[in-house]
């Protein structure tokens, strides 16, 4: 039996996602909407033409938007369905998503004027983050159609004057919220303290803040896909860089076909309406993260924004933390830097390479690192961090830092 699902941006029909008999996907863009003079393509792997795109074309974009590992086996398991289904769990729980897109059974209409949201308690919450790790998202409960993309425990919420409520009927949400990790300690406070370090040395990064319920801590990430206009949320669309290059989710590293340094400069340089700050903005990122030790920054932990006013940039940072502080998890990076995917083998000759790789000037990447690095090292102490893991990641980062200012000065 062939099902349909008709794809949205925001209150545009842009296509249909179609799933055969034989459980194959293509994806075919409404011709109306291609000769509308405002519209963008669902993804930059998905540009705007009359010929249908083949599964193999327009998975990278569709299942990029679909949580990952055993978030996805254990929601697939709660709505009774295949985890490899993508078809179906978009079908199912994409509603409120990454960007702009909305996805609608054939048949059924936008639920226009039916957006509404759940109050929560302190209670009420603390009792959803108690509950994430079995009903992820809180998937197939009555009114709710969220999907994040990623690994981590997480769930879509608005904010509105202090209160937390759940999204219900495709309302937009606001903040991305993120409980404490029973795997790794102090996960939250890594990556809040590596967000804010982002932030003070100058890098776009979403804003992050710790709070808790009922005892139990959590991190908000505000949504930079989100924006109020005439006193509403509106969604921007944006995708993570494996979508626009057609990169599938299970392959984001590159050592497993994922995208490359090169891959992700290249993107910027072609679709960017401002490429030398974007350029500049993605090599601080890069070289952000190999300072704080942050290994795990693959294809699906940067993304491109298209922007209302129209054109693309260079989103802001998400999920920056220092992957070097937890032992257990591997030294080795997400995306190699010169040849070399060890960010403690690093060596002033593996960014020449880089620079090589990417089109920069070999002088201008050294300069840069130096002043990263100062940059950092300076607002370390301005950080005011009093926990004891964020002390420990600040030594952490501290050292890195003071051993790459004696590689490259």
């Amino acid at each position: 039996m062939t099902k349909v699902l008709n794809v949205y941006l925001n209150n545009n029909l842009v296509g249909k996602l179609v799933q055969n008999k034989h459980g194959q996907m293509t994806f075919t863009y409404e011709e109306s909407w291609i000769y509308t003079p405002t519209a963008i393509p669902l993804s930059q792997s998905l540009p705007l033409q009359k010929e249908p795109f083949k599964q193999n074309q327009c998975r990278g974009y569709f299942a990029g938007i679909l949580p990952e590992e055993n978030i996805r086996n254990v929601i697939a398991g709660n709505l009774g369905l295949s985890s490899r289904n993508d078809f179906a769990m978009l079908e199912i729980i994409g509603g409120e998503c990454a960007g702009a897109v909305t996805f609608i059974p054939e048949g059924k209409q936008l639920p226009n004027g039916l957006e509404s949201y759940r109050a929560l308690s302190d209670k009420g919450l603390a009792d959803i983050i108690k509950t994430l790790s079995t009903r992820p998202l809180m998937a197939g409960e009555n009114g709710i159609r969220l999907s994040l993309a990623g690994a981590q425990e997480k769930i879509a919420v608005h904010i509105e004057n202090g209160q937390i409520s759940i999204p219900l009927n495709g309302a937009p949400s606001t903040h991305i919220l993120k409980p404490a990790n029973t795997r790794f300690d102090g996960l939250i406070y890594n990556e809040a303290m590596c967000m804010k370090l982002a932030a003070m040395i100058g890098l776009p990064t979403a804003k992050v803040k710790i709070s808790s319920a009922c005892g139990m801590d959590y991190l908000l990430i505000e949504r930079y896909d989100r924006k109020i206009k005439n006193g509403k949320e509106v969604r921007l669309h944006q995708e993570d860089f494996c979508q626009a290059l057609g990169v599938v989710s299970e392959m984001k590293y590159e050592a497993e076909g994922g995208p490359t340094l090169k891959a992700c400069f290249n993107l910027i340089r072609n679709v960017s309406i401002r490429p030398v700050i974007d350029l500049q903005h993605l090599l601080d990122a890069v070289i952000f993260n190999f300072l704080i030790g942050n290994n795990d920054a693959h294809g699906k932990n940067f993304s491109i924004l298209y922007y209302e006013e129209g054109g693309i940039g260079f989103a802001p940072l998400y999920d920056i933390l220092s992957t070097s502080y937890y032992p257990e998890l591997s030294n080795k990076m997400a995306m190699k830097i010169g040849g070399e995917y060890v960010s403690d083998k690093i060596l002033p000759k593996h960014f020449e390479r880089l620079a090589e790789d990417v089109g920069f000037s070999k002088p201008m990447i050294k300069e840069r690192i130096i002043e990263i690095t100062k940059k950092v090292l300076s607002n370390l102490s301005e950080l005011g961090v009093t926990d004891p893991i964020s002390c420990q990641i600040s030594t952490l980062i501290q050292s890195r830092c003071e051993r790459t200012m004696k590689l490259f000065s």
